[in-house]
């Protein structure tokens, strides 16, 4: 650590002043390798927390978090690598369909992805739902697969960004979680870690999300743009729509299902796939295979309606171990078959006016399908099914959705909540689009 002093760093940024990078990424070692204490992280973490960084202070740490861990290297693999990332959501289906749709365009497509925490779920939860489906790969397993196949998705190893992993705990414990520049250092991390040579984020808004608030959707969206152009990186980000669930299945298995029926062009004209569409255009545009990303979305749904991205999404299930069989046959999962239903309420009649996402994503978690601590284990048949949406019309009786639960004892609890997190009306509600803008350098544009 020789002439750095963590006291005056702390200072520096508890009085709001500019901190030298270079003392920045050295103070993110030492604590990396154990000569700075927790208790001066967290002082530091909170000043930074009621204090902010700049775009290159975010930076600085992101390449300190990086840095510290393996960086993926795919130079070997041809194409231009494009990555893709969501803050999350719930019914958040998006990555198992989208990376290998993408990766049957031509686009290369390497991904680290989390667990489910809370009433968001995770994409490895949803993929290990499938027996026999790993997520645990090596540095050369990953890389070999991307070059065989040009799509991937594993967890994250120890060896990936370990300062993140460090920081990450200690904000948890510190109330330091909900900083934007704090979250995005840490989600740039990673996806710099992952080898790619662009990004798409999908920057989820709404009740149901992370970012509450389009204002603070907006500004983390902007940040990570900027640490990717310091790291030269391009990036686009996507804004999407989270007040409802994305698509009709929430849970692991049952998100699954929804997604081989989508690769089956089963729920073409939806939100989710509407999502789905405008992200894999903005992929493989910067992958070079488009001149634009509406190009790319033509690009997007010859493969889709041509079967090449099922086909592509078997061979993605079959390189990581999983069960082809109950991919081309879901019913067949043992234990997936709903156990209960939840019915519309005898004023209910005319159209679902509303569904609180965070409510359904509560009732999910409640049935098995998520975690409240991290060492919590999921039923991957846990869920909720066949939901009603705003807009679908009404009558009492009805069945607002299906539960999936190896633990019955369960349904009881949820059905009251999930009937609360329904509201209707004698009217259609006005749609709501469910992409509201992206944002490059060029700045925000509507979609």
């Amino acid at each position: 650590m020789s002439n750095l002093n963590p006291v005056r760093l702390i200072a520096t940024k508890r009085d709001g002043k500019a901190l030298a990078l270079d003392d920045l990424r050295a103070f993110i070692d030492a604590y990396t390798g154990g000569a700075v204490p927790d208790y001066q992280m967290s002082a530091f973490l909170m000043a930074a927390y009621l204090n902010g960084l700049s775009d290159a202070e975010a930076a600085a740490l992101t390449d300190a978090m990086l840095q510290s861990g393996t960086h993926i290297d795919l130079s070997s693999v041809s194409g231009i690598k494009v990555g893709k990332h969501s803050t999350g959501g719930v019914g958040d289906k998006v990555s198992p369909i989208l990376v290998p749709l993408v990766a049957s365009c031509g686009v290369p497509v390497a991904k680290l992805s989390g667990r489910g925490l809370g009433h968001t779920g995770g994409t490895l939860d949803k993929l290990e739902s499938i027996p026999g489906f790993r997520t645990s790969l090596s540095v050369d397993e990953y890389r070999r697969q991307i070059d065989d196949i040009g799509c991937v998705i594993a967890g994250q190893t120890g060896d990936v960004a370990p300062a993140d992993k460090k920081l990450y705990a200690l904000r948890d414990v510190t109330a330091t979680v909900d900083s934007i520049p704090l979250i995005a250092a840490s989600i740039m991390s990673k996806k710099l870690a992952e080898g790619n040579d662009a990004l798409v984020l999908d920057v989820k808004c709404g009740r149901g999300a992370f970012m509450k608030t389009e204002a603070d959707a907006r500004a983390l969206a902007e940040t990570m743009a900027a640490i990717g152009a310091e790291h030269d990186v391009p990036v686009t980000a996507v804004m999407t729509n989270m007040d409802v669930p994305l698509g009709r299945a929430v849970g692991n298995w049952p998100e699954i299902v929804e997604v081989i029926e989508c690769l089956r062009g089963e729920h073409d004209d939806t939100p989710l796939m509407r999502i789905v569409r405008a992200l894999a255009g903005e992929m493989v545009a910067l992958g070079e295979k488009a001149e634009s990303a509406e190009e790319g979305e033509e690009r997007v749904q010859q493969v889709l309606d041509s079967g090449a991205a099922l086909d592509r999404f078997f061979q993605f299930v079959e390189a990581q171990g999983g069960d082809r069989g109950l991919i081309d046959t879901p019913s067949a999962r043992d234990g997936s078959e709903p156990v209960a239903v939840v019915r519309a309420p005898d004023d209910a009649q005319g159209y679902v006016a509303d569904l609180d996402a965070l409510a359904i994503g509560h009732a999910a978690v409640d049935l098995g399908a998520g975690r409240r601590a991290k060492e919590d284990d999921v039923d991957p048949v846990a869920g909720l099914s066949d939901l009603k949406k705003p807009g679908d019309p009404v009558a009492p009786g009805d069945v607002l959705a299906r539960l999936h639960t190896r633990t019955p004892s369960a349904v009881e609890d949820v059905r009251a909540a999930i009937r609360d997190a329904y509201s209707f009306s004698d009217e259609p509600p006005e749609p709501v689009a469910p992409v509201r803008a992206r944002y490059d350098t060029s700045g925000w544009s509507d979609v």
